[in-house]
């Protein structure tokens, strides 16, 4: 039987918010999507089949990361990242360009050789070149690889900024002749450019040029705050193909996806729910919930009784409570899972807004609230 090849279709618009379906050879994935992050070929305190519970349709990897630990070889060994992991999912794979920033003390950023690092494990040497960065995602064997980018720390100087950008541009094109043709695979392009519009732009309009399967944004949960963020996407949004994914790398909150989905932005990822899950920080549709809390130990209500998609609701905020005041790693697990739940909720009701003409009605009304 044939392989699927990778192709997005856009199936309704309400204003710039839009609904669509991407389909890869592993299955379907209904934008607007978020998907959960598992770094380390895992989604950190979660069974890969309770997240596919949740309504989770694609995970996010990463290259730098797996690179380090286990190693490529032992996972090319057994077949690619799904077997390794016993995921059945689509997985997205990070180039490892945002860890070039964000462990910028292990490592030298050179325009021909790419990023030279010392692993932050045990020392050991590394190149991660635009090349090597193709060459280790398809060896993970995922089914939609992001291009090598330099992705700058937020700053108001301009002569960085566009460096920056301009070394990504030229890292884009390699990684593309790199990628070579592979239709059942998609290969995104990252826009760069900060904060400065005419910046962002130019990276936009040289991607464009190079030609990709999807267009990513990247650059920005970097400490900029949500209306600068916001500012960036309302510049983009009436020059981005309008046939190719947007995925906007790394965000975010709950109100941080949905001023995003107004703005016309398909895709996401954020360690956010995973992350505050392991830390007692519940997401509803009553706002945030710190389970720590001294409040909750006699409280016998579900988390969020609004939840539905997935049974959670037998555990109570007491027993939520005591569970994470004694260090039991099953307050990460339920938590974690909880949240996972409540964001891919959040994706089911915006898309069904958004096919029903009713998103910015919606976008009203929690944006302030979640």
């Amino acid at each position: 039987m044939a392989l699927k090849k990778f192709n997005f279709n856009v199936i309704k618009q309400d204003h710039y918010s839009r609904c669509g379906l991407i389909k890869t050879q592993r299955g379907n994935v209904n934008t607007p999507a978020f998907m959960p992050v598992g770094t380390q070929a895992t989604v950190k305190a979660a069974f890969i089949d309770d997240i596919i519970k949740t309504g989770s349709e694609i995970i996010l990897s990463n290259t730098y990361h797996l690179m380090l630990r286990p190693g490529i070889k032992r996972i090319k060994s057994v077949g690619g990242l799904h077997q390794f992991m016993n995921c059945s999912l689509p997985i997205l794979t990070d180039s490892g360009g945002f860890q070039v920033m964000s462990l910028s003390k292990f490592n030298k950023v050179y325009k021909e050789e790419g990023a030279i690092f010392k692993s932050h494990i045990d020392g050991k040497k590394f190149v991660l070149s635009p090349e090597e960065s193709i060459k280790i995602q398809k060896e993970l064997n995922s089914d939609i690889v992001m291009v090598m980018d330099e992705c700058p720390k937020k700053t108001n100087d301009y002569k960085i900024i566009k460096k920056s950008m301009d070394i990504s541009s030229y890292w884009a094109s390699r990684s593309k002749k790199a990628f070579g043709k592979n239709p059942q695979k998609a290969l995104f392009g990252i826009i760069q450019g900060g904060l400065f519009n005419d910046l962002r732009k130019k990276s936009l309009n040289e991607l464009m040029k190079i030609g990709f399967d999807g267009y990513a944004i990247g650059g920005l949960a970097v400490g900029e705050n949500q209306s600068e963020m916001f500012k960036v996407l309302d510049d983009l949004k009436n020059l981005m193909p309008e046939d190719k994914p947007r995925y906007l790398m790394g965000v975010g909150t709950p109100s941080d996806i949905l001023g995003a989905v107004k703005r016309g932005i398909d895709m996401f990822d954020c360690v956010l729910p995973t992350r505050s899950g392991r830390t007692g920080l519940a997401f509803t549709w009553n706002g945030r919930i710190n389970i720590r809390n001294s409040k909750y130990q006699n409280d016998n209500e579900p988390l969020d009784p609004n939840c539905t998609n997935f049974n959670l609701n037998k555990y109570s905020k007491n027993y939520l409570n005591h569970l994470f005041n004694t260090n039991e790693i099953l307050a990460s697990m339920i938590l974690t899972l909880h949240n996972i739940n409540f964001y891919q909720e959040l994706m089911k009701n915006i898309r069904a807004n958004i096919q029903k003409g009713t998103f910015n009605k919606f976008h009203d009304l929690y944006i302030n609230k979640l």
